[in-house]
């Protein structure tokens, strides 16, 4: 491949890794749902879902996707040299490596990001349970990790879409022309 990979086609990938490995955007914004509605009752699922989809547009999430995913299937064909082998498949809570690649592409959306990353690594909620019970003969050891990195990110960036909205008086979040999609 000659020169630089577009954009696009690294989007493509990441987000066909993610339906490959059974993890969908809409299951992804169910959790931004379950972080957000406490705080704004009228939020819709596919308000959650257009958070998702906009920080799916983070080249550095993009990226992070792809490696993180590559590490996990390539543990699951026992390709990687020992230790690292053993250590992803058991996804060994000391190994710190899929949370700090994870956490690397949640500082984008500031604060509420960093911490709500946090609070979804330990409660483990919606998918990234499924993805961290360690069934179904598949190795997830990044990809828990990178859905509460997509989750985190995209909560954040609707808190703060959200307060925007607030301050300007503005009713309906779907009609808010996204003008400042570079900040959180």
């Amino acid at each position: 491949m000659e020169g630089r990979v577009h954009s696009r086609t690294v989007k493509e990938a990441a987000v066909r890794l993610l339906a490959e490995r059974g993890v969908t955007l809409e299951q992804i914004a169910e959790i931004v749902f379950e972080l957000q509605a406490p705080y704004h009752p009228h939020l819709s699922q596919e308000a959650c879902l257009d958070s998702v989809k906009r920080v799916l547009e983070k080249r550095e999430l993009l990226h992070a996707i792809l490696v993180g995913v590559e590490l996990d299937k390539l543990a699951e064909k026992k390709a990687l040299s020992e230790p690292l082998q053993s250590i992803l498949e058991k996804d060994e809570g000391l190994f710190g490596c899929d949370e700090t690649l994870a956490l690397g592409a949640v500082f984008a959306y500031g604060s509420i990001a960093v911490t709500t990353f946090g609070f979804l690594d330990k409660c483990k909620s919606g998918i990234i349970k499924q993805l961290d019970s360690k069934t179904g003969g598949q190795v997830h050891t990044f990809l828990d990790d990178l859905v509460a990195s997509i989750a985190s990110s995209a909560a954040s960036r609707l808190a703060h879409r959200l307060r925007d909205m607030e301050e300007a008086g503005a009713g309906d979040l779907l009609s808010v022309p996204e003008e400042h999609e570079d900040a959180p």
